[in-house]
C-alpha cells in the first residue's frame, strides 16, 4: 500500500541509519526503485515486497550477474526471514553490503554464498558445484567434471585462480577437506582477490 509522505520520510531516515553505506538521497532512490519492482511482482505479497524472479531479473540487468546458483544464493541472503519476499529493509540493507560493504561484510557475504547448505563450512562438494557453474570449459578439454574435481583439490592446498592466472594460497588449515570461515578469512586477508575464489558473486567495479 502507498505510504504517506511522513511514513516514507520515517522509513528513509531509519534505513539511512541501518544501511550505513548509503546517504539519505540514495536511500530515497532505492525506495523508489523498490516500489517500481514491487509493482512488477506478483500480488502474493500484497505490496510488501517482490519475489525471486523480479530480484534475479533486477540483479541480472543492473549488474550483469548471470549465474543462476549465485543469484538464488544472493536472494536467500537478502531474504533474511526466509519468506520468499524481499522487503524494503532487506532490499536497502542487502544492497548496502553487496555494493559498498566493508571487506569484513563482503567476506561474510561471499562465504555464505559458497556455503550452499549453511553448515558453516565450504565442503569439497560445494566447491565443486560453484566452480562447475563459474568456469568455462573448452570443448577440447578433458571431462569437465574431472577437471573441476582437480581444481577443488588444488583449492584445498594451493589454489590456482584460473580466471586470474595467478597462484594464491587458500589453505585448509585443519586438513578436514572443507574450509571454515576462519580459513577463508585468513586467505582473503592475505590476498583480497581470493574473495571470489569459487566464482563471481559480487558486481564488478563498473
Amino acid at each position: 500500500a502507498a505510504m504517506s509522505r511522513k511514513g516514507v520520510k520515517v522509513l528513509v531516515d531509519s534505513l539511512t541509519r541501518s544501511a550505513k553505506h548509503f546517504n539519505k538521497s540514495e536511500v530515497e532512490c532505492l525506495v523508489k526503485l523498490f516500489d517500481t519492482l514491487v509493482a512488477r511482482a506478483s500480488s502474493d505479497y500484497a505490496g510488501a515486497g517482490f519475489d525471486r524472479t523480479v530480484f534475479r531479473d533486477t540483479l541480472h540487468s543492473a549488474f550483469g550477474m548471470t549465474d543462476g546458483v549465485v543469484l538464488d544464493r544472493v536472494f536467500s541472503i537478502f531474504d533474511r526471514d526466509n519468506d520468499g519476499c524481499i522487503t524494503v529493509v532487506e532490499w536497502v540493507e542487502g544492497l548496502g553490503v553487496l555494493l559498498r560493504g566493508t571487506l569484513e561484510e563482503k567476506m561474510k557475504f561471499c562465504f555464505a554464498i559458497y556455503d550452499l547448505n549453511g553448515d558453516g563450512y565450504i565442503s569439497r562438494e560445494e566447491m565443486f558445484q560453484m566452480l562447475k557453474n563459474s568456469l568455462l570449459i573448452q570443448p577440447a578439454d578433458e571431462e569437465p567434471d574431472e577437471g573441476v574435481k582437480d581444481l577443488v583439490e588444488i583449492a584445498l592446498k594451493k589454489m590456482a585462480s584460473t580466471y586470474l592466472f595467478v597462484p594464491f594460497l587458500l589453505q585448509d588449515h585443519d586438513h578436514d577437506g572443507k574450509l571454515s570461515f576462519t580459513d577463508f578469512e585468513k586467505a582473503v586477508r592475505d590476498e583480497n582477490l581470493l574473495l571470489e575464489a569459487f566464482g563471481p558473486c559480487l558486481p564488478d567495479i563498473k
